[in-house]
């Protein structure tokens, strides 16, 4: 049987990043905090967390939080159902997910947004690469992902969202001074690219495509989607632009695509862990709501 005032403490650790913290946060001192975790890992024969700044989970222990959120989120739609467990109302339960920057920055925030004025969720939302996101799901650090995978996680389902469009974009004087012979092989290997991070295979994927082969990029990395933009705008490079966020700049040419008429759509998914709980039931309906607005069908 799990002691879940150990599982609270493991959860609290993994969240706030140190005992100390974790401490604060459930009203105990450190020491109590280190010896339920100790204990736990006793129970279950590996270590849990990784010490450190900040202390992180181990695969276990990101398995273990993940069981914790569950049983929070049904304890939770038990008080709903029986007021009269939850006397003092219903207490806010942590809901985390994953998501990729550019559904952050345009359509996933106001939708969980509009989801968390009305449900009594604290939400928690890590940012990864579309393609990296469900191993998050994988690894129990999240209950549901927003991802380019649509082969479900174990335990997990998947629905279908729509795909973003990307424009291979640049400023008009970029493209004088890079690409005034064309864009081939060769000047795509001399003129600089923008990526997100190093996981960020747009740019590569779009040049393979074009140039039926791999070209070596080099490569300036801006981890934010406006940035991405504005770096284009001011000429520091070409990149894979989110359609949604640059389309009035198309369209007035301060962006122009380095190769008319040829996007890049990236297929997204929603996956959720199988039968959590009615409050990520919701959530699923309201981000696959917001998706089909922004999103093109596939």
């Amino acid at each position: 049987m799990l002691d879940y005032s150990a599982l609270s403490a493991l959860t609290a650790v993994i969240r706030e990043g140190s005992f100390e913290r974790a401490a604060r946060t459930l009203h105990v001192t450190p020491s109590a905090i280190s010896q339920r975790i100790r204990l736990l890992e006793e129970r279950v024969g590996c270590a849990l967390v990784v010490r450190g700044q900040p202390c992180r989970a181990t695969d276990a222990g990101r398995r273990l939080c993940q069981h914790t959120d569950r049983v929070r989120l049904l304890e939770q739609e038990l008080q709903g159902a029986l007021p009269a467990l939850a006397p003092e109302g219903i207490a806010r339960v942590p809901l985390p997910v994953a998501v990729n920057a550019d559904s952050l920055a345009t359509w996933f925030a106001p939708a969980v947004a509009t989801f968390a004025a009305q449900a009594p969720v604290l939400m928690e939302v890590a940012v990864d690469d579309e393609t990296h996101t469900a191993e998050w799901l994988r690894s129990g650090a999240v209950l549901a992902a927003v991802t380019a995978t649509a082969r479900p996680a174990t335990g997990c389902n998947s629905q279908p969202l729509g795909a973003m469009r990307y424009r291979a974009a640049a400023s008009p004087a970029f493209m004088a001074r890079h690409f005034a012979e064309g864009v081939t092989a060769g000047t795509l290997a001399r003129a600089p690219s923008l990526v997100f991070s190093p996981k960020d295979e747009l740019q590569a994927r779009w040049a393979r495509r074009l140039c039926h082969r791999h070209v070596e990029l080099p490569r300036h990395t801006l981890p934010s989607p406006q940035a991405f933009a504005t770096a284009a705008l001011a000429g520091m490079g070409w990149g894979m632009q989110l359609e949604v966020l640059v389309a009035q700049h198309l369209k007035d040419g301060t962006l122009v695509e380095l190769v008319p008429d040829t996007p890049l759509d990236v297929p997204l998914y929603w996956q959720q862990a199988r039968a959590a709980s009615g409050v990520l039931e919701g959530l699923s309906r309201v981000v696959a709501e917001a998706a089909r607005g922004v999103l093109r069908a596939v």
